[in-house]
């Protein structure tokens, strides 16, 4: 999947630059080459991973965990479990990933010759509590593995085996919230410890401290927090879990993820925390955040925009794409191309989105207007499209012989919309979604859902429009965003192509 951030001014680039659900970013460089990582809880593959040239462009070339030896989320996993907060490093010659899993398997640490993968089976870390692991290398060799809170251990990450009790550094401000998603650098004279605080809502920050030595004591900037958008109106929110990078050029660069919210208030925002660039300076030893924003000044070194992956997929390859994610797992068994040649075939497990063992391969929304097409052929089955938040919360058009229905999951209430018949034989799926620009009053949402399927002709026949804000994180919780994708909920459902297309409106 490539991710172009480049707008149609020259002069200037589009943020977010990997938009959609990319949060918790942690980006590393390599020579020439710049390779980032985000979180995927309870989704499956987990851990997307995306390469760049230039710090703009990125495009997915894998996922860090596609085994499920790499990989366990039992079914009891819960919505917005699962994976949290990578940290991507290069060092010695080798791509180390270290990551939590709260669903059971805590902290481990993975590594690659080649960040597109294979990645090893997970070195097991026992001895490291916390999430938002980091790693860091001193001069000497020492591995410090430093996690939410703030604390900090040495490892050996070959083993995972650790060296004495992990010792509390830097926290942040006094009483603020939730510090966490450290990564600790040298650069220049100092050790710096960057961290965010107030918790991944509106609150959010970054805030850095710097000692002479990996272990402290840490003094915190006098400027912090150095970037924060609380109590603000500015149209990207909930600013923080930050890394740094040294752009081609030499400058500093910080990448992060933030929200869009839209509607009235409180503000939904719906695909979830995207990953976001903003120029960095440093002035008496402390860096100066530049501004963030949804349109920037493009950066003075060469852009290189990647290859777009289509829109459409006509499932000719053996395997699905990896920006195609499941639920938990995905048996080989369950979702295939083998069974009907041209077709992906998704076998039934669970019997709706309500289920966490459902059948499911979608793709993350990553625009705020969309039109979503798949051509279903359920046979003696039943299954469709879906816009997934989590089990409570959902959208979904269904078809079986001879019927369409729209369903609406919204937390404890559960309801068929509308439902009509069609005839016999294969079926276009369609959903739209649309930004809502013009708010009328404080309750307006973020966008419409709107749902129904196509005549043979191309005809659009709608069956339903949906307020968009109750598949968002304001009113769902969590920590994700939106998937828009293929579901079976009974028997064989095959699918003959998929199409994702983002609309201006």
């Amino acid at each position: 999947m490539r991710v172009s951030s480049k707008s149609e001014n020259a002069n200037t680039i589009d943020n977010p630059v990997i938009p959609g659900f990319h949060p918790d970013p942690s980006v590393c460089r390599a020579g020439q080459d710049y390779y980032l990582a985000c979180s995927s809880f309870e989704y499956f593959p987990g851990v997307p991973v995306f390469h760049s040239r230039d710090l703009v462009n990125w495009a997915q070339i894998g996922n860090a965990l596609d085994r499920p030896s790499q990989l366990r989320l039992p079914l009891d996993t819960p919505s917005s479990g699962g994976i949290y907060a990578p940290t991507l490093r290069h060092h010695d010659g080798r791509f180390w990933l270290i990551v939590t899993n709260v669903s059971g398997d805590g902290n481990l640490l993975f590594t690659a010759t080649d960040p597109a993968g294979p990645w090893s089976d997970p070195v097991h870390l026992p001895g490291v509590q916390g999430i938002d692991p980091d790693l860091a290398w001193d001069e000497d060799g020492n591995c410090w593995c430093t996690t939410a809170g703030v604390g900090q251990v040495r490892i050996d990450p070959h083993t995972g085996e650790t060296f004495g009790p992990s010792r509390r550094l830097w926290s942040g401000a006094p009483g603020a919230k939730a510090p966490e998603a450290p990564h600790l650098y040298k650069i220049g004279d100092y050790w710096y410890l960057l961290i965010a605080e107030g918790g991944t809502e509106r609150c959010h920050s970054v805030s850095i401290a710097r000692s002479r030595t990996p272990t402290g004591p840490f003094e915190p900037c006098p400027a912090n927090p150095v970037l924060t958008h609380r109590g603000t109106d500015h149209p990207v929110q909930n600013t923080g879990h930050a890394d740094l990078v040294q752009a081609p050029d030499g400058s500093w660069w910080m990448v992060l993820l933030g929200v869009r919210p839209g509607g009235g208030t409180p503000g939904w925002h719906v695909l979830g925390r995207e990953t976001f660039l903003v120029p960095v300076d440093w002035a008496d030893g402390w860096p100066v955040v530049g501004e963030l924003s949804t349109s920037m000044p493009a950066p003075n070194w060469p852009l290189q925009p990647q290859a777009a992956v289509p829109g459409r997929d006509d499932f000719d390859l053996p395997a699905p794409a990896p920006h195609w994610i499941s639920l938990r797992h995905r048996p080989p068994e369950a979702c295939t191309t083998k069974e009907k040649p041209g077709w992906l075939t998704l076998q039934a497990r669970g019997g709706s989105l309500d289920d966490t063992d459902v059948t499911f391969v979608g793709r993350r929304q990553q625009h705020v207007s969309c039109r979503v097409r798949a051509l279903v052929d359920v046979a003696d089955g039943r299954g469709g499209l879906a816009v997934r938040l989590d089990e409570q919360h959902h959208y979904d058009i269904e078809a079986s012989y001879g019927e369409v229905q729209v369903r609406a999951r919204i937390g404890p209430l559960n309801t068929v919309v509308t439902s009509r018949p069609t005839g016999p034989g294969p079926v276009v799926l369609r959903i739209e979604v649309t930004a809502v620009h013009a708010v009328n009053d404080a309750r307006t949402g973020p966008d419409t859902v709107t749902i129904g399927i196509e005549e043979p002709d191309g005809t659009f026949v709608e069956l339903a429009s949906l307020d968009g804000k109750y598949l968002s994180t304001e009113v769902a919780g969590g920590f994700t965003g939106r998937v828009i994708g293929m579901f079976a909920g009974a028997g064989s459902v095959h699918f003959d192509w998929f199409e994702y297309e983002p609309v201006d409106r």
